[in-house]
């Protein structure tokens, strides 16, 4: 997402961007919010003037004003005038006045001794545009200090959640969350897994509504991280022998060739002297001798 401004000399309001950016507002909250600060100090205008004048309806513009009153952005008060009758004040705040430590800002009207009054704006001067904020030296100083750009394996993740999500309505990130949620899906990139593998993850079996894009995906992203893949070992190398072409469990000639497995001349002896009397007991079976008087003959 590219962002185009122009630099404005007159006509425009300065709003803080954790105002524009509070999710816990509706869009219509937060665009009926801008629409009333950005009315002079002293504007007159109710609900039912306002939800005439909007394509939204009264419901729409009453949910708004809702709202605005839970978070601390619109209060009304009633006021007893000295005459003794009571009329309704309204109030507008560009920073939430929620808790007993609230400190809510003065009004535009210029008043002698307040010094949490906003100053009215000078017709006759050119307003300027805030100043750009500059990283500070020291880390200790109380001067602000502008957050280092994310790393380079931060963007690709954000860049991958922001394809994930574009093409679901109820998922769509804003480049702040994205960046946000960059952490969790790296890993998911670190090993091995793509857009596909989030896209599975991600947008199967969707709720009918997503209140929060930022906590589900969060959810997900947590929850259904695969384990790390176990390291398998290599197999064994295989050998085989040079002169038999056998296979050997090491490297070089294998024992047979080798003469290791070659049976002492003892062992050989007797191998001959069994096989010997193997084949005349043989010899005399056939011709119809016993084992016992071909024995004892020889006797």
């Amino acid at each position: 997402m590219q962002i185009h401004r122009i630099r404005h000399a007159r006509g425009f309001t300065v709003l803080p961007n954790a105002l524009l950016q509070d999710r816990r507002l509706s869009y219509t909250a937060r665009g009926l919010l801008a629409d009333l600060l950005s009315r002079p100090d002293g504007w007159r205008e109710d609900g039912r003037h306002m939800a005439d004048t909007s394509p939204q309806g009264r419901l729409a513009v009453a949910k708004a004003l809702r709202e605005l009153t839970a978070f601390g952005y619109y209060r009304v008060e009633r006021v007893r005038r000295p005459d003794g009758t009571f009329v309704s004040e309204t109030h507008v705040y560009d920073i939430p006045q929620v808790g007993p430590g609230a400190v809510r800002p003065g009004s535009g009207r210029s008043t002698a001794g307040s010094r949490d009054a906003h100053p009215v704006k000078d017709r006759g001067k050119e307003p300027t545009l805030p100043a750009q904020r500059t990283a500070s030296p020291d880390p200790g100083g109380q001067r602000d200090v502008a957050s280092p750009p994310p790393s380079p394996a931060l963007t690709e993740a954000a860049a991958v959640l922001h394809q994930v999500t574009a093409a679901e309505p109820r998922l769509r990130l804003g480049a702040a969350e994205a960046l946000t949620l960059a952490p969790l899906a790296a890993p998911w990139l670190e090993r091995g897994l793509g857009p596909r593998d989030l896209s599975f993850a991600l947008l199967g079996g969707l709720p009918e509504r997503v209140h929060s894009a930022t906590a589900f995906l969060r959810d997900r992203l947590t929850r259904k991280l695969p384990p790390e893949p176990v390291a398998v070992p290599p197999p064994p190398r295989r050998y085989e022998c040079p002169g038999c072409a056998r296979p050997t469990p090491h490297e070089g000639t294998c024992r047979t060739c080798a003469g290791a497995d070659a049976p002492p001349p003892d062992a050989v002896d007797e191998r001959a002297r069994t096989a010997a009397r193997g084949r005349a007991l043989a010899r005399a079976a056939l011709n119809g001798h016993r084992p016992g008087q071909l024995t004892g003959a020889r006797a």
